[in-house]
Order: C-alpha cells, then structure tokens, then sequence
C-alpha cells in the first residue's frame, strides 16, 4: 500500500527542487531552461522534452519550453546541423567559446519538431513557428546530406552517442560506441567513423524520430499556408515509413530491427521498438495488426519488456543484456527516459491502464528508495532498486510529479 503521506511529501520537495534549482539559467543567459541534473553540465536536445512535458502540466512554463527550442535553433550551423547540446558556463568555467555547443553526435531521441510544434500549439507564436520551420527545412537537408550516405532512404547512425543509447548491446561491433574521436578531438557529425564493416548503420528510432519531424514540418507547412511543401513533406514522410517497413522490420519476429550497411538485420530487441509508437510511424488504423502483435509479443511479454518495472532499456532475454555495465546504461535499466517518453504513446493507442501501471511502479519505488538517493536516472527492471547514477534527474522528477498527480496522491 503507497504510503500517502510520504508521497505527498516527496512531490513537494521535488516540486520545490524543479522550480528553484532546474529551472535557471546559463552563465550569461537570461532566459530560464529546464536543467537536467549536477552530473549532465548542460542541455541534451533529447531532454527537450523535459520542459514541454512540464509546460504542458504547468502552463504558466511554456516560456521555458520555447527557450529550450530556440537554445539548439539559434545555434545551428550554417550547412543546417543543430547541436546535441550546450553547455552551462556555469558548470564547466574555462570551457572556450568553441566547445560549448556540441555537433559530435545527433542525439535526438525526441522528434524536435514535433516538440517545437507543441510548443506553438501553446504559445500561438506565428513567428516563432516560421523561424522553426526554415530551421528544420535546413536541418533536414544536411540529414539527407550527410547522413544518408548509404542511398537506402533512411538515415544512418554513424556512432553510439547518436542513439543516446550508452552501453547498450545495439551498438556491438560498432568502430565508434560513443562519438568519433580522431587523437581526443571529437569529429562533427558528418564525418564517416572509422571502418568496422558495419556502419553505417539504418537506426530504427533516429529514423523514426526522421519521419516525426518531416510529418511536423508538412503541419507547419500547412499552418503558414504553404501548400505546395506541406504536400511534399508529407509524401516524404509517407516514404520514410515504408522503408522502415521494407529494410527494418522483420514480420516473422514481430520486430524492427537495426540494419547494418550490408543490408543484415541486427537482432538486439532494444527499446528502440517504442519509438514507432512515440513518434506515431504506426497508424492505429492502417498498421493495427502489426501493433497488436508487438504488443502482445513483446511490449506486454513478461519474458522480455513486461518486466516488475517495465521498461527495461533492453529484452530481458536478449542475450546482450548478460555482463551489462553498473550505470547510465540502456542494455538493461528501466530509464526515467523511458518511462517518460510512455506519455507520448501508451494513452494515444489505448493502454492507459498499462502505462497508470507503469506509473505505480515508479511512483512506488521512487518513493521506497527515496531516504537512500534521490530522484536518479534509472532502476533496475526486475527489483526496482536504482542505480547511483545521475541523482536529482529531470525524467525521474517529472514522472514521479505526474503519476502523484494522476494516480490521485496529492
């Protein structure tokens, strides 16, 4: 039985903790971001998400979500790229100008412009939507560049750190786990890493997170009355999705793969399996019995991601998982960016029960290991029991707020 009282208690500190410590600012910056936690010295584009999440259960922050989007648009590069990351000053003094903004890596993990669309539908900015929309349209051009150097349609993953995947089993084989690093300096993005006979690699949630930002584009498009383009990003979007289709997914194991440069699946069952829900490539019509089988085989089965604390980061039967690392990894851990990233999805295809179940178990937890360290980044999928890694972590917060909330606890 939840303890009541306590959870009360500990929604209150962590309230407390998002309003006066994470969100703040830069060093000389003057808008507020939502802050990650003390161990990440900046912000991750895939942690955008933080604060529309936030905005969107506290209106009043919607001007922290937009600061976030424009943080990684005003500092895209000429050729298009958008950063991974900025860092805080404030956290790495002494860094030179040059090193603060991140191009190692993408690290997406969230559709972007799908984010910054919300962030519209909250602000109703007209011009804030524009600068966006021209942003992505480049943005888009140097993936298609740069990152499709295979000529298969989709986009490639180049090195580990793209996915945001560290440690995890998906990434065996690969020359370059984490970024590309030629005598300690990191090369950008669009520089091939070295031979492994196996990237580049067509990536299942880059490419998923590829087609949710053309299908936001073709809504901009159509929202600032430009026709002709909302048209053809949509049919480019359509094409995105059948190739994932025809070069990733493996109908007899119910399954989308990662594909390495000779054309062979790589069968790890990895979490990248959510994104063609989070980032709605599944139609609930058109793709029904596709969704209802990775559901049942997977998703749901207690053998692999239907774990005591779901979702592990990893198939607990995917053998990859035997000899996985103490912390920060997702070859096995239930991350809090998992379980936050279930409010993009499991409401929109009907699992509301599942996902308030999911919730219970975060919530119940969090709340049991709460004296011993607080609020970190992941937990183990059978026991519960977190990791020390990254305490006072953003995903770990918002979720434990939202399910007080939901589940009627404060």
């Amino acid at each position: 039985m939840m303890d009541k009282t306590k959870v009360k208690v500990i929604y209150e500190e962590v309230m407390d903790k998002i309003k006066n410590v994470h969100i703040a600012c830069f060093k000389d910056m003057e808008k507020p971001l939502f802050l990650i936690s003390e161990q990440y010295p900046g912000l991750w584009m895939e942690h955008t998400y933080d604060s529309v999440f936030f905005a969107k259960m506290e209106p009043s922050y919607v001007e922290v979500a937009e600061n976030a989007i424009n943080l990684f648009v005003d500092r895209q590069k000429e050729n298009g790229q958008m950063p991974f990351t900025v860092m805080d000053g404030n956290k790495r003094p002494g860094l030179p100008p040059e090193k603060m903004v991140g191009f190692g890596q993408i690290q997406e993990c969230v559709s972007f412009l799908t984010l910054a669309l919300e962030v519209y539908e909250m602000n109703n900015n007209k011009a804030f939507l524009e600068k966006v929309y021209n942003a992505g349209v480049k943005w888009n051009k140097w993936f298609r560049t740069y990152r499709m150097t295979t000529g298969r349609g989709l986009i490639e993953m180049f090195v580990g750190y793209d996915t945001g995947h560290d440690n995890s089993g998906r990434l065996t084989g690969m020359a370059c786990k984490g970024n590309n690093s030629v005598n300690g300096v990191t090369q950008t993005a669009d520089v091939l890493p070295p031979d492994d006979g196996i990237t580049p690699i067509l990536a299942v949630d880059m490419n998923c997170n590829f087609y949710a930002d053309e299908v936001a584009l073709s809504k901009m498009a159509e929202i600032l009355g430009k026709k002709e383009e909302y048209e053809a990003w949509a049919k480019s979007a359509a094409e995105v999705k059948k190739k994932l289709f025809e070069l990733c997914y493996d109908e007899k194991d119910a399954f989308f793969y990662d594909v390495d440069r000779n054309g062979n699946k790589r069968k790890y069952k990895s979490s990248t399996i959510f994104h063609l829900f989070l980032e709605k490539v599944l139609d609930k019509e058109e793709d029904k019995d596709v969704i209802e089988r990775i559901y049942r085989e997977h998703i749901k089965n207690p053998e692999e991601f239907w774990t005591n604390y779901p979702f592990p980061s990893m198939a607990i039967n995917d053998p990859s998982v035997e000899g996985h690392k103490d912390f920060n990894c997702w070859g096995y851990y239930t991350q809090g960016l998992i379980v936050l990233r279930c409010s993009r999805w499991m409401d929109y295809y009907g699992w509301s029960g599942d996902y308030e179940y999911i919730l219970s178990k975060w919530l119940e937890t969090w709340t049991e290991h709460y004296d011993e360290i607080k609020m970190a980044q992941e937990i183990d999928p059978i026991t519960g029991v977190p990791t020390k890694s990254s305490e006072w972590y953003s995903s770990c917060m918002l979720n434990y707020v939202y399910a007080a909330r939901r589940l009627g606890l404060v």
